[in-house]
């Protein structure tokens, strides 16, 4: 017997028919006696629908009040599967966030989860009843709903996971696992059987939509083991395993590979600063305003300094944070001192993620050429341990996607 956390997302719970499918898969698990914990998403589309209204009745609401509104969608559906568990003979009872309760930070609307209290979760799992439980919401001081921010129901199924000591912790999406690149993309992409939490977070973080990247975080720090599935499979049919994602020590030396992957994000916009003093402290009095701002800046380039003393600065920003970004750095023209100021979305990050790169040289060297024969300017590079960056103009992003694939290897035949 083990004890199991299912996490389902919107598409899985999208309409009354999908419930039903998830119920099976669901009867499947608690029929092999094992103790079953499922942490559900609103039905696809739902939660853009409650955040409308929010913006349509004021749109300098209160976040507080936002949090009732959004999380009622997943107290619809977690409400609608125990039914669903229940009229094919399983025992099921939902359990919304402050029932548990599961406690968070006072942050509304990007809440943290603090703590988890498992006690009558544990007795009801003792007593062979599935416990179904609404993703993305806890309880903040006050008493108060709280959400975790959007796709914060993989984070409450990892935390939900760690708290219970669950053995591991699936996640069924729309994917039947985590692939080398987006197969859209690169039809001869393939899923890879196990990754690493680094691999995965540094995937999910340049780019990769599995999974969401506070979650494979939170997997990391407390050790959870965790499996991306297809839920869109008949539950009567016997799928091929999906995509586990392990600790290093969990990865035999045999199946690791130099890249693991490719990911590409559209999602980031390019800013450029001319003409900013060259004097110690200028960086500061751009990227100070920037953090006070809560604005997360990848990539930075600085160039080669003016005769004049001075020197541009490039950097990247996610694009729904660049009005924002805009506005704080003209409000600090003065105390920054630039002449112009240069913004352009219309660029993409491209990135190759493998653990091997630690004990591998010429990954970034390779990565340069090949970009380089195909004509893809690269305007900003960003490295880690195990990932290199960088920025290209959007057009070429599905070449270079593409070729940094072929070049890898990954989509050699003998890796199929």
């Amino acid at each position: 017997m083990a004890r199991i956390v299912m996490k389902f997302g919107g598409t899985s719970m999208a309409g009354i028919e999908r419930i039903r499918i998830v119920a099976e898969r669901v009867k499947r698990e608690w029929d092999a006696g094992n103790e079953v914990a499922v942490v559900v998403s609103a039905m696809a589309g739902e939660t853009d629908r409650l955040v409308n209204f929010c913006r349509e009745a004021s749109s300098l609401y209160d976040a507080r009040e936002y949090d009732v509104v959004v999380s009622s969608g997943e107290q619809v559906t977690s409400g609608l599967l125990a039914i669903a568990l229940q009229a094919i003979g399983v025992p099921a009872r939902s359990w919304l966030g402050w029932q548990l309760p599961i406690r968070t930070s006072d942050g509304h609307a990007s809440a943290r989860i603090a703590d988890i209290d498992t006690k009558a979760l544990n007795a009801s799992l003792a007593e062979r009843e599935v416990a179904v439980i609404p993703g993305f919401q806890g309880l903040a001081a006050g008493e108060r709903v709280a959400t975790l921010g959007r796709g914060g129901s993989d984070t409450s199924a990892v935390a939900m996971a760690a708290a219970m000591k669950a053995d591991r912790c699936d996640i069924y999406t729309d994917v039947d696992g985590v692939y080398t690149t987006d197969p859209r993309i690169v039809p001869r992409a393939r899923k890879l059987n196990r990754v690493t939490y680094e691999e995965m977070l540094e995937l999910a973080s340049v780019g990769a939509k599995v999974l969401q990247t506070r979650s494979v975080g939170l997997a990391m720090k407390e050790g959870v083991r965790v499996q991306v599935l297809s839920s869109f499979v008949e539950a009567t049919d016997n799928p091929e395993p999906g995509t586990l994602i392990v600790g290093e020590e969990e990865i035999d030396d045999m199946e690791r590979q130099l890249i693991t992957g490719i990911a590409h994000d559209k999602g980031e916009a390019k800013i450029t600063l001319a003409e900013v003093p060259d004097k110690p402290g200028a960086v500061a009095s751009i990227f100070t305003p920037l953090a006070d701002a809560n604005i997360n800046v990848d990539m930075i380039v600085q160039n080669i300094a003016h005769s004049a003393g001075s020197t541009d600065v490039t950097f990247t920003v996610p694009q729904a944070d660049m009005p924002r970004a805009l506005e704080t750095l003209e409000s600090n023209r003065e105390a920054i001192g630039y002449a112009k100021l240069v913004h352009d979305t219309r660029v993409a990050k491209i990135s190759v993620v493998g653990v091997g790169m630690r004990s591998h040289a010429g990954v970034a060297a390779q990565m340069f050429q090949t970009l380089g024969e195909r004509g893809i300017n690269i305007q900003a590079i960003t490295t880690s341990e195990i990932k290199v960056s960088v920025l290209i103009e959007e057009d070429y992003t599905e070449l270079a996607v593409r070729v940094l694939h072929t070049a890898y290897g990954l989509d050699a035949d003998d890796a199929a």
